[in-house]
């Protein structure tokens, strides 16, 4: 037994409800290693299943996150790849909010030697959505051109690396001007435009003559409309998230939910084969209980070896809840990771 640090949800419902306690960790079963994390990374999931938003959140107490990196300190008994002092990375279907993890063995893997704990605890989660959504769901190729929304956050920078491998055009959309110049310079996107109340022509004008055959969707509403409006034949909308429906506050504003969700886009099945259009949607919680597709990915994406993950802000585990509420406010670049102390 060892005493470890958590934040823990008694249940979904309000981010204020999310306590740091002290904790027994078991020792790890036969096929599980024990790490002592150093870091976490914060993502969007984890504040829908806070607020109770996730169809996938535990029912009762749990506690939030889903990725991390730190170093093994104790291996089952029936583990040989994994040894005491490895530098790790890792995924888990919630439970990383904590300074020490038990996990299954496969779900680890090592830690780039040239990369930093924080680098590590911002790769694997949105590293494994950009790759699903583009190369498996969207059928990524040369050429394409990409629409990538929130192209300032992690996902948004891992899928424009991961198309630039692939050699494709690509347009990110961003809600705030100083967002432009970071992901134009910094990240090599070939156009870079405002989420407003002109999108739609901003778009257009950035497509020029080509055809716009994939988007990352992520925003929903009326973005989400003209995207498939914009979007040619034989194009590919991707949906895996739904920023829009995002709250700023420690609770859902279920009136304003109620408002957007009635107004939402709707986009009928019977015309799809006339539009000759595609949309899909995928949530990498279901994914992660596929293990050999996961890491048949997992592999994919570590072969273009990519440059690790932009970390744009980090904080101390103690400040969880500051770094939370940053995270919520749409104005991060990059990722949010939280540290944890020697």
């Amino acid at each position: 037994m060892l005493e470890r640090q958590v934040y823990r949800m008694p249940k979904a419902g309000s981010i204020t409800d999310l306590k740091l306690l002290t904790e027994q960790l078991e020792q790890p079963k036969a096929n599980e290693v024990c790490v002592k994390v150093k870091a976490v990374g914060l993502n969007f999931a984890d504040i829908f299943a806070m607020q109770g938003l996730y169809s996938a959140t535990p029912a009762g107490p749990f506690i939030p996150g889903l990725e991390f990196s730190g170093e093994v300190v104790a291996v089952g008994n029936e583990v040989e790849e994994w040894k005491v002092g490895d530098k790790v990375m890792g995924a888990t279907k919630f439970g990383g909010y904590v300074s020490h993890i038990n996990i299954h063995h496969r779900y680890v893997l090592p830690l780039p030697a040239d990369w930093s704990f924080e680098e590590g605890a911002g790769f694997l989660v949105q590293g494994l959505t950009a790759y699903y959504a583009l190369t498996e769901l969207g059928n990524l190729q040369k050429g394409m051109t990409v629409l990538i929304h929130s192209a300032a956050g992690g996902v948004g920078i891992l899928a424009n690396r991961i198309c630039k491998k692939n050699g494709a055009y690509t347009i990110g959309s961003v809600g705030s001007q100083n967002k432009v110049d970071f992901l134009q310079n910094e990240e090599a996107y070939d156009a870079v435009i405002l989420r407003d109340s002109l999108f739609y022509d901003k778009l257009k004008n950035a497509l020029g003559n080509r055809p716009l055959l994939l988007i990352m969707e992520c925003i929903g509403g009326e973005i989400l409309e003209q995207g498939w409006k914009a979007m040619a034949p034989m194009g590919r909308m991707v949906v895996y998230g739904n920023a829009s429906f995002a709250s700023h506050g420690s609770k859902p504003n279920y009136p304003k939910l109620i408002w957007k969700f009635l107004r939402r886009p709707k986009i009928d099945p019977l015309r799809l084969p006339t539009q000759n259009k595609s949309l899909m949607g995928f949530n990498l919680i279901y994914l992660y209980e596929q293990t050999d597709m996961m890491l048949d990915m997992l592999s994919g994406l570590q072969a273009l070896q990519l440059k690790p993950q932009h970390i744009g802000h980090v904080y101390d585990f103690e400040d969880m809840h500051e770094a939370i509420h940053l995270f919520q406010q749409g104005k991060t670049v990059g990722k949010v990771v939280v540290k944890l102390a020697e």
